[in-house]
């Protein structure tokens, strides 16, 4: 189903959308509206979620000037506006990452024109392209750092994850998600898909440290953390500079992301896919060296 045929329901949402999608609406306040959420109602929320807001407006794309030719990027550069398009889901969970993580998503935005003033808009560059598979699918894992005896066995656990030990991974590991390891949908894209979810369905995901104490801190708290940390990790991974790098995850894999999730769920291999063979190996691990 396409989403623009989903309606903004809070009964079609909590029967048909996965669990990361609901529980962000819910967060926020949003599942409760009957309308479609406008770009005045999320610059609503920049306000009361973050006592100082430093990242863009939302500019509903009807209010722009159809002599307006600028580039998508280059308008949140230049003028600190990301062009919102009214009844889109799509750009409504774009609004909402920024929302949650504007360092990282201002990052991105950097990148993006780092590359067009030095090679131009189109082609795009090989990098703005693994830039925007991360801001489109990307799935960060926050991993509380370990005392030093239990990094080697948060290593194996990435190790398997990388190379695709689904069952290790997503069962025998199963109480490490939501403790030591706390998933985050960052790519808009993956979001706007889980309004309807489907076997196949899948992100790209990228580990990221962070400190002690982290699981004790309340969402918000959470997130700041975590979005200096991943900005930190996308600048120490030389900003998508080297390949390969991202790594895929089935989503409908992660604990309490879909219901059923039994051992005859993971033996699925046309969805929890072996490694290929001949594969290469992320270079984002080992994540403490």
């Amino acid at each position: 189903m396409q989403s623009n045929s989903i309606p903004f329901c809070k009964d079609y949402l909590k029967k048909h959308a996965s669990y990361p999608v609901t529980i962000l609406l819910d967060e926020l306040g949003l599942m409760s509206h009957s309308k479609f959420p406008s770009p005045d109602v999320l610059n609503e929320l920049t306000s009361r979620y973050h006592k100082q807001w430093t990242g863009p407006v939302f500019k509903g794309q009807s209010q722009f000037s159809e002599d307006e030719q600028r580039y998508y990027e280059t308008i949140i550069s230049e003028d600190g506006v990301v062009p919102t398009r009214e009844q889109s889901w799509h750009d409504l969970f774009n609004a909402l990452i920024w929302l949650q993580f504007p360092k990282t998503k201002s990052l991105l935005n950097e990148l993006h024109i780092s590359d067009i003033e030095a090679y131009g808009v189109n082609p795009r560059t090989a990098r703005r392209n693994r830039i925007t598979h991360f801001d489109e699918c990307g799935v960060v894992l926050a991993i509380e750092e370990p005392r030093p005896s239990g990094v080697e066995s948060l290593e194996v656990f990435l190790q398997q994850l990388a190379t695709h030990e689904w069952e290790q991974v997503f069962l025998a590991n199963r109480g490490r998600w939501h403790a030591e390891v706390t998933p985050y949908v960052f790519g808009h894209a993956n979001l706007e898909m889980m309004l309807n979810p489907f076997i196949g369905l899948t992100g790209k995901w990228l580990a990221v440290s962070v400190p002690q104490g982290f699981s004790e801190l309340d969402k918000w708290q959470q997130r700041a953390v975590l979005d200096d940390a991943m900005s930190a990790r996308i600048s120490a991974l030389d900003v998508f500079q080297i390949t390969p790098l991202l790594k895929p995850l089935p989503l409908l894999g992660v604990p309490l992301w879909h219901s059923p999730q039994d051992a005859k769920f993971y033996q699925n291999k046309d969805y929890f896919r072996p490694l290929r063979q001949g594969a290469k190996p992320t270079k984002q691990l080992p994540l403490w060296v």
